[in-house]
């Protein structure tokens, strides 16, 4: 908007045909935009914003558990874990240690790309990593559990309520977001 004309827009639009409300375009046809009367570099730059808020809380839940497995190897009970345990141990950190790669690569990603007018490659690129860091939390949470009811219990049923809870995070994580988006989604 120009303030010097009393805040019309400089090409003589009015404000309402400016606002990105779902589903709306342009009132100049929508030309070259998305569903959300959105050019192709604004609509990156959403999804930028979005995904770096969505980044952010799985980074710093990724980096607490993380740093949690780290500091267990140099614990007394440690050394006292079956071969077994300690290999449970491995796998988690190694899952753990990839997580947090995966989802603080998009950052890196950013870093690199930024100026090079490759913005809507880069959040594709950066949803990817994102994606596959969920997906690895998700193998790290599962196995650091089943390591500390292992260990804490020692009971045959431990599977049992390892698999309760990774089925809990796949309804939550997975099957509910693609149910409503089944289910409300225009078809997008």
């Amino acid at each position: 908007m120009d303030e010097r004309n009393g805040g019309t827009p400089k090409d003589g639009r009015h404000e309402q045909d400016e606002r990105n409300t779902e589903g709306d375009l342009r009132s100049d046809g929508g030309a070259g935009t998305h569903g959300r009367g959105e050019t192709e570099e604004e609509r990156a730059d959403r999804r930028w914003q979005e995904l770096l808020q969505e980044i952010r809380v799985a980074q710093t839940g990724v980096q607490i558990l993380l740093g949690f497995l780290l500091t267990v190897v140099f614990t007394p009970l440690f050394h006292e874990l079956e071969q077994t345990d300690r290999t449970i141990y491995l796998v988690t950190v190694v899952l753990g240690s990839l997580a947090t790669g995966a989802l603080i690569g998009p950052v890196s990603f950013h870093r690199i790309v930024s100026g090079k007018r490759v913005k809507p490659h880069a959040v594709v690129w950066a949803s990817r990593l994102t994606f596959t860091g969920i997906l690895l939390l998700l193998a790290t949470l599962t196995s650091a559990l089943f390591l500390i009811l292992r260990v804490a219990t020692h009971d045959p049923y431990v599977p049992w309520l390892v698999s309760g809870v990774l089925a809990w995070y796949l309804v939550c994580w997975f099957a509910l977001p693609l149910w409503v988006r089944a289910r409300y989604s225009n078809g997008d």
